[in-house]
């Protein structure tokens, strides 16, 4: 069972990591939050690993916070998630994120994840509300301004991740000083920020 792994980070796309440790390249299964903070190509990481052993396959998912990993083994211990679905729905929500929603008994936060239906976050609010106590309650942050929303929406119409679209308007806020932009400024600001 692999449970870490340290070497040089040799692929990454949004979805997957090749480390090579040993001479050996391993293929992980990775959340948009871990790819996000992935450091650059051939730099040395580590990283947590959840082992999944089927009869015809063996799947190495990874995580760069410990909290992510322990989130992921919950939601998979919800019938009717496995291990895909648990990394669709931490690409589409932050770990602080899902834990709140699922705190709050927030379905209709749950279901804007691709894959989880009215069903699915019903099952995960009543199995898991009471089993998240290790998790620290988040900071709060600001409600997104409707404008904000309307970006957020957008950015998500053109395909992008919703948890990489809201960080990118987060990087912008912490630059404006409160001030008030139009969606069209903010809209082509929270792309630039997201193509660097």
């Amino acid at each position: 069972m692999i449970a870490h792994l340290r070497g040089k980070l040799i692929a990454k796309g949004p979805s997957h990591a090749i480390v090579e440790a040993a001479g050996v390249g391993y293929e992980l299964a990775i959340s948009v939050t871990t790819y996000s903070d992935l450091p650059a190509l051939n730099e040395e990481i580590a990283l947590h690993v959840y082992t999944h052993v089927r009869e015809d396959a063996l799947a190495l998912f990874g995580f760069l916070q410990r909290a992510e990993k322990q989130l992921f083994e919950k939601l998979i211990g919800v019938s009717g998630i496995g291990p895909k679905l648990g990394i669709t729905i931490l690409s589409g929500m932050s770990a602080e994120a899902v834990v709140a929603a699922i705190r709050g008994n927030d379905v209709a936060t749950l279901t804007r994840i691709p894959g989880i239906g009215k069903k699915t976050a019903e099952r995960m609010v009543l199995e898991l509300r009471d089993k998240l106590d290790q998790f620290a309650a988040p900071p709060s942050v600001p409600a997104a301004t409707a404008i904000e929303e309307d970006v957020i929406s957008a950015l998500v119409n053109l395909g992008y991740q919703r948890s990489l679209a809201e960080r990118a308007l987060g990087r912008i806020a912490s630059t404006r000083n409160g001030e008030k932009q139009s969606f069209e400024v903010l809209f082509r600001e929270a792309l630039a920020a997201m193509a660097k």
